[in-house]
């Protein structure tokens, strides 16, 4: 993987966590697809429909793929369910070496923060499994804020946190919800792909 960087100077950069530094999505495919098998799902998951929710809050999208399967299921059971299947796989983890690559370099010269859609425990024990924990002591969750993305707010917050303007941050991200909220926040982006799909690089 080649990242598509954008022109410009940064004085700050975000990255979302699962499919951009960590390769993390087809473990929560797995996790999302058990649990809503035991929720009542028949036959698999959609796979266009689980990637098109990337960056999405956890119990959002328990509350969507219910709605969209038509399954009168509890969201926060199937969001503990969920996540405490995919807990049970992060012996699998691995790095986005790219990615991680550029934030080490950029951790030098310039603030660096997560922006992730998951629970803020289960983002930070992903960083702390890849040894990543360190580089980050700025992470930004849907805990943190009043709406997750595509809005702006995870994103505004980490620029605040990092004591840089939203304009001079450069967000990486992996799914649509994320470039979204990038662009909302008046930042430029760089689109990480987590599968094999077409998308616009950079922004």
């Amino acid at each position: 993987m080649k990242l598509d960087l954008p022109a410009g100077d940064f004085a700050g950069y975000i990255f979302d966590c699962d499919g951009t530094l960590v390769d993390t999505m087809p473990l929560h495919y797995r996790a999302w697809d058990a649990a809503m098998r035991r929720a009542g799902l028949r036959g698999g998951l959609c796979e266009d429909l689980f990637y098109s929710l990337g960056g999405v809050p956890t119990r959002r999208v328990a509350e969507l793929l219910g709605r969209h399967y038509g399954l009168p299921l509890d969201p926060d059971r199937v969001f503990v369910e969920k996540e405490e299947i995919f807990l049970e796989l992060q012996d699998e983890l691995q790095v986005i070496g790219p990615v991680v690559d550029f934030a080490r370099e950029a951790a030098r010269r310039a603030p660096v923060s997560v922006a992730s859609g998951g629970p803020k425990p289960i983002v930070r024990q992903t960083l702390e499994r890849v040894g990543l924990a360190g580089l980050f002591s700025i992470v930004i969750t849907p805990e943190d804020v009043t709406h997750g993305k595509p809005a702006p707010d995870m994103f505004l917050l980490a620029a605040e946190r990092m004591r840089v303007p939203p304009g001079q941050c450069l967000v990486f991200e992996d799914a649509e919800p994320g470039v979204q909220a990038a662009k909302a926040a008046g930042m430029r982006w760089v689109f990480v792909p987590s599968r094999a799909m077409a998308r616009p690089a950079r922004g």
